[in-house]
């Protein structure tokens, strides 16, 4: 078991190169499954979760080799449609492999899911959304059997949903007939699933938009080379840590688009950023403005940012209100900052944030990766040292993340204990 140590009140200056987005490269990973062949992943972050979707298509017949970024699939040896509950319950992520395998083998076992440890979130969608494409769905001792050809159909989603919108698309691309996903997730880990799947012969329309058409085709490529788009998540983590701290920092490797309400904000609470297609170049300001944010679905303010806002309002000169829409309980990491001298009051979904002049030092605990974000920022600001323990809830979201710190001017060490 590892932990960090950090020494706070140290600016920040250099070069951070943002990593591959996990959260758009689990599901290509998963959608390598669909057809046999041979894929070439580049820019692939070597993460936790990374491992555990590689182990879940070692165990359904896949080769993977992995190294420096770049992922290679051999899907054709794949025989085996089942993802057990020892690796599904430990990564949410993994049951994206239900759509890919229902509509290769029309016949998927795939274990209720798990992964972060704050609150429910229901698999419905994405169970209504295959038997809506004619499937037989079941439940059976904790697994979810999936069972027959898709058909075309109209898929109307009560609710925006990433990982529904990606099962619903990956089972849909090769089955008979045309399929209407309406309210489908406009997340551009969304847009980098439809382009893979483009890329590889499918025949989908609508992408960046909430309605999403998709003409089955009978066969898929069986080879292709493909780049993972960049982190936002990641790039918007060092760009609030950079304002917190103070400091100029430039990240590469970044799509700015992604992230067009996030640096409003940023720029609003203080930073002076000067952004080109593939960098942005962030300088902390000498204060915090007060900043409100309610979380929303893709175009708005991401609720895996949620967290580390908190952390940056905490020393905001004045309150703040951020209120998560998305996930009603994601709230874990408020009495956590509060114990490094935040002043934060949580009713429900809704947290006020009385900015303070200091944070000071002590030991905290990481319940599920953005929380851990937010504690290594806040710790980063604090006076003294903090201690964040579990943090291998970071290792699944974030690539060296020390490392990448470290190279910027920030005192901190991961330690056995």
């Amino acid at each position: 078991m590892y932990k960090f140590i950090i020494r706070g009140g140290q600016p920040l200056s250099g070069d951070v190169f943002i990593s591959g987005a996990k959260n758009a490269v689990l599901p290509i990973m998963a959608a390598t499954l669909i057809t046999p062949g041979h894929f070439i992943l580049r820019n692939v972050p070597d993460l936790r979760d990374t491992r555990t979707m590689l182990k879940l298509l070692e165990i359904i017949g896949a080769k993977v080799n992995f190294s420096d970024g770049k992922m290679e699939i051999d899907s054709t040896t794949c025989s085996n449609p089942v993802a057990p509950y020892e690796v599904v319950k430990t990564m949410r992520a993994s049951f994206d492999v239900l759509g890919p395998l229902s509509s290769r083998f029309r016949y998927a076992k795939v274990s209720l899911p798990g992964g972060c440890a704050w609150g429910p979130r229901p698999v419905d969608l994405h169970l209504k959304a295959l038997k809506a494409l004619g499937t037989e769905v079941t439940l059976e001792g904790g697994y979810i059997i999936v069972k027959g050809a898709a058909s075309g159909a109209e898929i109307n989603f009560e609710l925006s949903s990433v990982g529904a919108t990606k099962n619903a698309l990956m089972a849909a691309v090769k089955a008979e007939g045309q399929t209407i996903i309406q309210n489908a997730a406009r997340e551009p880990e969304i847009t980098a699933l439809i382009d893979f799947l483009n890329a590889l012969g499918a025949d989908i329309s609508g992408q960046d938009s909430t309605r999403l058409c998709i003409n089955g085709v009978k066969e898929l490529k069986n080879e292709l080379d493909f780049t993972i788009i960049p982190d936002r998540i990641e790039a918007g983590t060092f760009l609030i840590t950079n304002l917190l701290l103070g400091g100029e920092i430039r990240l590469h490797n970044v799509n700015p688009e992604h992230l067009a309400i996030v640096l409003t904000k940023l720029q609003e609470a203080g930073s002076r950023l000067e952004i080109t297609a593939d960098s942005i170049l962030s300088q902390g300001g000498p204060s915090i403005a007060p900043v409100n944010i309610t979380t929303a679905p893709y175009p708005g303010f991401p609720t895996d940012l949620q967290a580390q806002w908190m952390a940056l309002m905490s020393r905001a000169v004045g309150d703040s209100i951020i209120i998560d829409e998305i996930y009603h309980d994601r709230f874990t990491h408020v009495a956590e900052l509060n114990r490094l001298g935040a002043r934060i009051k949580l009713e429900q979904n809704v947290a006020v944030v009385e900015g303070v002049a200091r944070l000071t030092g002590a030991p905290v605990m990481s319940t599920d990766i953005r929380a851990s974000a937010s504690l290594i920022i806040a710790g980063l600001a604090a006076a003294g040292e903090t201690e964040v323990s579990r943090i291998y809830h970071i290792d699944r979201g974030y690539e060296k993340i020390e490392t990448k710190l470290k190279n910027i001017g920030a005192d901190i060490s991961r330690v056995r204990g």
